[in-house]
């Protein structure tokens, strides 16, 4: 990178010592990548097609037409509130110190928890959705494969085995798979829209804007039956689910050069692209689409249902192996984000065995053991989840739902402690990247506004067990940090304790060879 500059590296690293922490991990990303792991995670090629019955089966058309640019916009409410924090506090577990340096020792701590949660069980829905899509693709049409839970659980060993073992070998390798899937999805999302558009039999721009309400039989019981303004409303998670992880910008902020500019752009340009061509994709397949009545009846068939009736085999195979590719690499991301997440978690003690979890390879400078924690974590959630139902519903689908809350709770919780924060004490600094105090508390508001609409469609049928889920998680935590951590967890250095942490900080840089 011919523009990081000396000056560049030595401001990067005051940063990050002025927080108390050594420059384990190897700054390798440039702006591009920063951008791109978060565009990798959205990969609209995998949350955009595999959660497409939300739309179709909902409120039909205009839950694309109208839907997803609504969506994507309390999407973006976040992640504009979450880049003015990010530009100042550019760490690894970004939200963790957010919440802590914003807060307290017990914000941070929830916060970290939330997010935790949020990224090991959104990891195993990623890889489940991609094998979902492998099998509808080519598992069952070309090798026969019979969806069981060992057939599943085989499949997500394997690849997020792969991705893990990608992520150990270091932030360079995983930088420009990275990279390569930022432009695969880009080219990916404009052949599909083009094939679509080249598809269709007619052109019925207004069914983009029509209101239906498919929810019932009518649905293919993707919703319960319900009226049309509510099953619009739900229908928003598919833009609100698919536009998520863009804090892996934040969690990557000490491998990302000039991470002070760097992080907060790539936060909001990759919810900004993904939201433009996502629509794009979108708009064009609900185009394709013959018959939007038949096409609600397929349920959670409705992309391949649709991609056989209209698309030649030989261009619908290799999008299908563009498509499987991209969402493999999301995976990929995916891993990024929950290691450095754990990693950032752990070197200040925050979960069991920290010791061990906080450890960075001097080899591959990756915090190899988060990595590998993390993996496992997600496919034994997936495993186990799978195995228990409460009535119909199978555990996982459930904790699916709660998965985003949890994920924009933890959004929610520095955001809204930024809001009474600013200028402050606490928060007087800001970073390069900008807002001013008026915009910024606008986004801040407009953010706890969303969490509280995203909450609420969250616990809807058939994931009203979302609710009691949430409610226990927290009763648990509140047993966990009054009865234990209040007394233990210390949280991110601050004060003096910064001063005190040199040596240290000196004696971690050596031991990973940084100079």
């Amino acid at each position: 990178m011919s523009d990081y500059s000396e000056v560049d590296k030595k401001q990067d690293l005051h940063i990050l010592h002025s927080m108390g922490y050594a420059q384990e991990l190897e700054r390798r990303m440039s702006q591009f990548s920063n951008f791109a792991v978060s565009f990798s995670i959205i990969c609209i090629l995998s949350g955009g097609i595999n959660s497409l019955a939300q739309a179709t089966a909902g409120a039909g058309g205009a839950a694309i037409g109208i839907g997803w640019p609504l969506g994507c916009f309390i999407s973006l409410v976040f992640a504009v509130a979450m880049a003015q924090i990010s530009s100042a506090y550019p760490t690894a577990g970004g939200l963790y110190h957010w919440g802590s340096i914003l807060g307290n020792r017990f914000t941070g701590w929830l916060t970290a928890w939330f997010n935790l949660l949020g990224l090991v069980t959104v990891l195993g829905a990623i890889n489940v959705g991609t094998y979902y899509f492998f099998m509808g693709s080519f598992g069952t049409p070309y090798f026969g494969l019979e969806d069981t839970t060992a057939t599943r659980i085989i499949f997500l060993a394997i690849i997020t085995g792969a991705q893990a073992l990608v992520n150990h070998m270091g932030i360079g390798l995983t930088a420009k798979l990275t990279d390569f899937s930022g432009y695969l999805i880009f080219v990916t999302a404009i052949l599909l829209a083009v094939v679509c558009i080249a598809a269709a039999d007619s052109y019925e721009i207004g069914r983009l804007f029509t209101f239906s309400n498919y929810s019932g039989e009518a649905g293919g019981n993707v919703w319960p039956e319900t009226s049309g303004t509510w099953v619009f409303l739900l229908g928003l998670l598919l833009p609100i689910y698919t536009i998520t992880g863009y804090d892996a910008s934040a969690h990557t902020s000490e491998e990302t050069v000039k991470a002070a500019e760097s992080v907060p752009r790539g936060m909001v340009s990759s919810v900004l692209w993904s939201a433009l061509f996502g629509y794009i994709m979108l708009c064009a397949f609900v185009l394709m689409i013959p018959n939007m009545d038949e096409a609600a009846k397929q349920g959670w068939n409705v992309f391949f249902w649709a991609m056989d009736a209209q698309v030649n085999p030989v261009i619908k195979d290799v999008l299908y192996l563009a498509i499987f590719v991209s969402q493999w690499l999301c995976g990929l991301a995916t891993v990024t984000s929950v290691s450095r997440m754990i990693f950032a978690f752990s070197r200040d003690g925050g979960l069991p065995a920290s010791k061990a979890l906080s450890k960075v390879s001097p080899t591959h400078r990756s915090p190899v053991a988060a990595i590998w924690t993390g993996s496992v974590l997600s496919v034994l959630f997936v495993w186990g989840s799978s195995l228990v139902s409460i009535g119909e519903t199978p555990v996982y689908t459930i904790v699916v739902s709660c998965t985003v809350i949890f994920l924009f709770f933890s959004f929610a919780i520095p955001i809204t402690l930024g809001l009474f924060a600013w200028g402050t004490s606490k928060w007087d600094k800001m970073g390069p990247w900008n807002l001013g105090e008026g915009v910024f508390k606008l986004f801040a508001i407009l953010s706890i506004i969303a969490m509280v609409l995203i909450f609420v469609l969250g616990i809807q049928p058939p994931n009203d067990w979302a609710l009691y889920i949430t409610v226990g998680f927290l009763v648990v935590t509140g047993i966990i940090w009054f009865g234990f951590e209040s007394r233990r967890f210390r949280g991110p250095p601050i004060g003096d304790e910064v001063a005190r942490r040199q040596a240290e900080i000196a004696a971690a840089e050596k031991a990973v060879g940084e100079v």
